[in-house]
């Protein structure tokens, strides 16, 4: 069990595991303390400057997300010099920003919404700096839109923390830090595998899906794409499917997805030309039918041929569980050896 130490934070005392972050220690005890840089996915940063906090014994104001807890540590999260210090510091991240709010792509899940509301930033007192960013359309399921970013870094340490393909970086120095590709080239023709983790991650809506509906409510379900077994949220709204995101519960994915379990499944599952009932071939080519009747012809015909006639192939989307069934199935019932897989890595 990890050592347990005890802070104190705006006169309330609270237990953190000894290793842990001010912000996190702060986080899990229900205290907030803005941020936009941190992600409990990835490695502290201290980008924005937003978490600043006050630390008895401890000169300047430190940032608590890359700031270690002690025992006996006390803590102040708000007030004078703090909250002043913290709105400069928004208003310069607010400058260059869109103030289109209401249309933008994360509006009500913008976390520099919260950031904003929470320090009662109603107005901007800084003019814009730098002129209009170009807009990375190339990728076919999101949008990187430079005018949005914030610089926080997500989506890089993202790439190459999580991912391990490094595919986007923050380049440039002081105003034009940028995030780019290398060779200032688009996120097509760059190592991007499209799997859509830095949109995940990204605070604002500097990246964001092509096809952007809010689901009404999720459904927990498995990707079928493949063998993994990677839980995934599906979205729903007025009866169709317009999202998905992995489940940090997920034992397989941990919240990770790829780009068919992330962008797949929402072309796959309503397409025109899916099959969605059975189909058997006739005089008069294919004609529906149910599963009763499939399931009989199937049998009579296995019944026809010599056990070396049969082969069975399990999917390679299937389970190792469901394949060693299939195996039994052919051996025990089909009384045959004829197994194979269609996986070929």
């Amino acid at each position: 069990m990890a050592d347990i130490v005890k802070i104190v934070i705006d006169g309330r005392e609270i237990e953190a595991c000894a290793g842990a972050t001010v912000l996190e220690a702060a986080l899990s005890a229900g205290i907030y303390i803005p941020n936009l840089c941190h992600h409990p996915d990835l490695e502290p940063y201290g980008g924005c400057r937003l978490c600043i906090v006050e630390i008895a014994g401890m000169r300047g104001l430190p940032t608590a997300c890359t700031t270690r807890v002690t025992d006996g540590m006390t803590v102040k999260t708000y007030g004078g010099e703090l909250d002043r210090v913290r709105r400069d510091t928004l208003q310069l991240i607010m400058a260059n920003h869109p103030s289109d709010c209401l249309s933008c792509a994360k509006n009500q899940r913008c976390e520099l919404q919260k950031v904003t509301a929470y320090l009662g930033v109603t107005e901007r007192t800084m003019a814009r700096t730098m002129p209009e960013q170009e807009v990375d359309d190339s990728n076919p399921f999101f949008t990187l839109d430079r005018n949005y970013c914030i610089l926080c870094g997500r989506c890089t340490r993202t790439c190459a923390e999580i991912v391990g393909v490094g595919a986007i970086e923050l380049m440039g120095r002081g105003d034009q830090t940028r995030v780019g590709v290398f060779g200032d080239k688009t996120l097509m023709e760059s190592d991007c595998r499209s799997c859509g983790e830095c949109m995940a991650r990204c605070p604002v809506g500097a990246l964001r899906p092509k096809v952007n509906v809010v689901p009404a409510y999720e459904v927990l379900t498995t990707c079928p794409y493949c063998a993994v077994g990677c839980s995934i949220y599906l979205g729903m709204r007025d009866g169709r499917l317009v999202s998905a995101r992995g489940n940090k519960d997920g034992g397989a994915n941990r919240g990770m997805l790829c780009v068919k379990g992330r962008f797949g499944a929402t072309e796959f599952v309503q397409h025109p030309d899916r099959l969605t009932t059975p189909l058997i071939r006739g005089d008069n080519g294919q004609q529906p039918a149910d599963w009763d009747s499939v399931l009989d012809l199937v049998a009579a015909r296995f019944k026809s041929y010599a056990p070396d006639e049969v082969a069975v192939v399990p999917s390679s989307r299937t389970t190792n569980e469901d394949v060693y069934v299939a195996q039994k199935l052919a051996r025990a019932a089909l009384r045959t050896n004829n197994i194979d897989n269609c996986a070929r890595l």
